[in-house]
C-alpha cells in the first residue's frame, strides 16, 4: 500500500513525486511514455530550462528522483482507477495491481487537430498551438494561423507585435464576410479557401488549398480541441468544468475525496482553462502532493 500513486510523469507527475519523496511518503510513479510535447524539440518559457528539448527534461526529472528512495518510478500504462474503502486501486495494462491511500492524476490532455493532412506530422515542430511557448522562434518571419475566427483573432493579437506577415486560412468551410472584415481588421491577410493540407517546404511548411499554395515559417491552430487523454476522471466520477477539465482546488484536491489532480488536465473553477505550460503544470504538481501529504 503506497501512501501515493501518481500516474503521469510529465512535469506535474515529475514534481509530485519529488515533492512527496522529500517528505518521505511512499510514492509510485507510473510513465506511460506518452506525453502531449512528446513531438516537441524544445520547450520554451522556462525559467533555467528554456530551450530545453523535452525528453531531457523528463530524463533529468527521473535521475533526480532516483535520489530518494521512498520513490519508485515504473514504466506501466494504467488501464482502470477504482476508489475502495479508504484507499485506490490501480489497474496496470499488465494485469497487475497496485494498493494507493491518494492518488494523483498528472495524465495531461491530448490534442484533436483538424483532419488536415499532413498537419499531424508536423505537431509540435512545424505547427503550434501556443504563442506563448514557441511565439518568439518565428520572429519577423511569415506565419499561416489555421481556422476558427474568434480563435484566429485572439492569436493574430498576441503575435502581431512578434512575427511577420499573418495569412489566416478557413478549415472545412470559408468565413464569412463579417469573419473574414474583422480577421482583415487585425491586419492579417485572409484566404477564402479552406486548407486542404499541409507539407514541408525548406525553412518551413506549406499551406495547399484547391486555388495554389502558401509558403510559411511556421503554422498556429486556431481549431481543434484538447481531450482528456485518460478515462480515469470518468471512472472515478469526478466533477468537471465547461473546459472539459477536472475542477481542482488550490491544493489540486478533486470532488473525490483522496484524489488529486495536476497540469493541463485540471484548472480550479476561477480560471477559464488550464494554463498549459511546464512551468505551471510543474508547480500544480508540488500544490497536489502537498495537498496529498496534508490529508494523510
Amino acid at each position: 500500500m503506497y501512501d501515493a500513486i501518481v500516474i503521469g510523469a510529465g512535469p506535474a507527475g515529475l514534481q509530485a513525486a519529488l515533492t512527496l519523496g522529500r517528505m518521505h511518503r511512499s510514492t509510485l510513479l507510473l510513465d506511460s511514455g506518452e506525453y502531449r510535447n512528446g513531438t516537441v524539440l524544445h520547450m520554451h518559457n522556462m525559467i533555467g530550462e528554456d530551450g530545453t528539448p523535452p525528453a531531457e527534461f523528463r530524463a533529468t526529472g527521473r535521475s533526480e528522483l532516483a535520489a530518494y528512495d521512498d520513490v519508485e518510478v515504473r514504466d506501466a500504462r494504467v488501464d482502470r482507477v477504482e476508489a475502495r474503502e479508504d484507499a485506490f486501486g490501480v489497474h496496470l495494462a499488465d494485469g497487475s495491481e497496485v494498493d494507493g491511500r491518494r492518488v494523483i492524476l498528472a495524465t495531461g490532455v491530448a490534442d484533436d487537430l483538424p483532419a488536415l493532412p499532413g498537419l499531424q506530422q508536423h505537431w509540435g515542430t512545424a505547427a503550434f498551438s501556443c504563442p506563448f511557448c514557441d511565439g518568439h522562434e518565428h520572429a519577423g518571419k511569415p506565419i499561416a494561423i489555421l481556422g476558427a475566427a474568434p480563435r484566429a483573432e485572439h492569436l493574430i493579437g498576441l503575435l502581431g507585435r512578434i512575427v511577420g506577415e499573418i495569412t489566416v486560412f478557413p478549415v472545412d468551410t470559408a468565413f464569412s464576410e463579417e469573419e473574414q472584415r474583422a480577421l482583415e481588421a487585425r491586419g492579417a491577410r485572409v484566404v477564402d479557401a479552406p486548407a486542404t493540407a499541409v507539407d514541408a517546404h525548406p525553412g518551413g511548411v506549406r499551406v495547399r488549398t484547391d486555388r495554389g499554395e502558401h509558403n510559411v515559417a511556421g503554422i498556429f491552430v486556431a481549431s481543434g480541441t484538447m481531450r482528456q487523454r485518460a478515462p480515469f476522471a470518468e471512472q472515478l466520477g469526478l466533477r468537471m468544468l465547461e473546459s472539459g477539465s477536472v475542477e481542482i482546488d488550490d491544493f489540486g484536491r478533486t470532488s473525490v475525496p483522496g484524489v488529486f489532480a495536476a497540469g493541463d488536465l485540471a484548472h480550479r473553477a476561477s480560471l477559464p482553462g488550464p494554463m498549459a505550460s511546464v512551468l505551471l503544470s510543474a508547480a500544480a504538481g508540488q500544490l497536489a502532493a502537498v495537498g496529498v501529504i496534508q490529508s494523510l
